[in-house]
């Protein structure tokens, strides 16, 4: 029995040795390091999150028909302009009330942003305002609009929004000019899900269809864990059976909103700014609640933001439970459901990139903060000065150069070793042939003895082995 057991523990192990060495064909893509996809070995290195910095207001919810509770916001890149909606709600009540309203802001630069008088919808007796969308209850309170990037979509349709609640379902918009917007129909394209949040959709090119994420619960309809599910479409119209998302193993959470989209540089690649909920967990007493300009059933909670990846499919990646925007100091950013990211990365010039967080919610002050990060900088490989290592898995590319997006300390550097798929350095490729990289650069060009060539090698099995001291790897890609 013994000699049975030990003989499938080695078949085991050589299937699993062999899946292991199948290599993964990353082609010309830019690939982060955000999770352990690449990674088959860290010594002495770690994943590392990263902190975004703060880089001041840019939107105050000023206007009588925002206030308060504005809430659920998108912002994407639109050409030459920059185009953000949200919730106008100047006063708390029922989720779908008839006073919320669908508010527009645009940017030439995501710093300076305007709310445009748009004549489209009488609010409060006039139509001074920049509303899009109103006298259309419940579906103001999560609108979310998006721009269909699949191939061949017709003008009328070229921008798309999801919204509903549990009592209407998710009902499908369009427009032709991102300001006046129609129902496709009546009735609703998802059905199954509480949807008592933010839900997010897009037309993936990567899996070739439309994707939303949307809100769901862990048990009943609203019992266990505020969570995500995930349904697929081919015409934004039919669309499948929801799927929970997965999580790997990690403990529950309450996530309120998603912000699932891919990231613009990594297409292929999710990414998640998650409003991480912490109900019942009090830091602002309810006394404070009117000198910070609120209302004292919103101080009993707080929240902050995560960052989830995925690569397709019902999974998410949590490798960083740690927060990724912290509420910060003072009581003002520890009150209920403030510090909620908008959905939307958008490109901050070459080298940085942005996105924006929900400030002092349910406060007289309610504004929006815009966040800044370098490119692909939302985590990286570090290594400390003492040094250490990354070993990829087995995989190929295509073209004939590799770019790292690189940051090293004056005293510390990077080198990189191509290893064939038996790990033995490839000759010419070697640690030692390598010039060390020193500095800081969204892409540094790799050269080996000053060659930087690597057509020979475009299709063949490879691993890169990369020596790191006190330096960060945020991402690489073949060219």
């Amino acid at each position: 029995m013994r000699k049975t057991t030990l003989f499938a523990a080695a078949i085991l192990a050589v299937c699993a040795l062999r899946a292991q060495a199948q290599p993964i064909d990353i082609g010309d893509r830019l690939e982060l390091f955000v999770d352990r996809f690449l990674i088959e070995r860290l010594q002495d290195a770690e994943l590392r999150l990263h902190e975004p910095t703060p880089a001041g207001e840019v939107l105050r919810f000023d206007r009588p028909w925002e206030g308060r509770y504005c809430g659920y916001v998108s912002v994407f890149q639109d050409g030459d302009l920059f185009r953000m909606y949200y919730r106008g709600l100047p006063r708390a009540g029922k989720d779908g009330s008839d006073i919320e309203v669908t508010c527009y802001a645009e940017s030439r630069d995501g710093v300076a942003w305007e709310k445009p008088n748009l004549g489209i919808h009488e609010v409060n007796g006039s139509g001074k305002n920049n509303v899009v969308l109103a006298n259309l209850a419940p579906f103001s309170h999560n609108f979310s609009p998006f721009p269909d990037t699949r191939p061949g979509v017709p003008g009328e349709e070229r921008y798309k929004a999801l919204a509903g609640t549990s009592a209407t379902g998710l009902v499908a918009f369009v427009s032709a000019d991102g300001l006046n917007w129609r129902k496709v129909q009546d009735a609703p394209v998802i059905t199954q899900g509480a949807f008592d949040s933010q839900n997010v959709a897009f037309w993936s090119a990567t899996e070739g269809k439309y994707l939303c994420y949307f809100r769901t619960w862990s048990e009943t309809q609203f019992g266990g864990f505020r969570t995500v599910s995930r349904a697929t479409s081919e015409d934004f119209l039919h669309w499948s059976e929801p799927v929970p998302m997965r999580f790997g193993d990690t403990p529950p959470e309450h996530l309120y909103t998603n912000q699932t989209l891919p990231y613009f540089r990594a297409p292929h690649l999710y990414l998640a700014l998650a409003a991480r909920f912490m109900p019942g967990r009090r830091v602002a007493p309810t006394e404070a609640a009117f000198t910070l300009g609120g209302d004292a059933q919103y101080t009993g909670d707080c929240s902050d933001t995560v960052l989830l990846s995925s690569r397709g499919g019902a999974d998410y990646d949590r490798t960083f439970m740690e927060g990724f925007v912290r509420p910060g100091i003072g009581l003002e950013n520890w009150t209920s459901r403030t510090n909620y990211p908008a959905r939307g990365v958008v490109p901050a010039g070459e080298s940085r990139i942005a996105f924006y967080i929900q400030r002092r919610y349910g406060q007289d002050a309610h504004f929006l903060e815009r966040m800044l990060l370098r490119a692909d900088g939302f985590a990286s490989v570090h290594a400390p000065y003492g040094g250490g290592e990354l070993l990829t898995k087995p995989l190929r590319f295509t073209g004939k150069e590799l770019a790292l997006n690189v940051s090293t300390s004056a005293a510390g550097g990077v080198r990189v070793e191509l290893q064939d798929e038996h790990g033995a350095p490839i000759p010419g490729f070697a640690l030692e042939d390598c010039l060390e990289i020193i500095g800081d650069e969204i892409e540094h060009t790799v050269a080996w003895k000053g060659e930087a060539d690597l057509s020979e090698l475009a299709g063949k099995t490879v691993r890169l082995r990369v020596a790191l001291k006190d330096s960060d790897l945020y991402a690489l890609r073949f060219r």
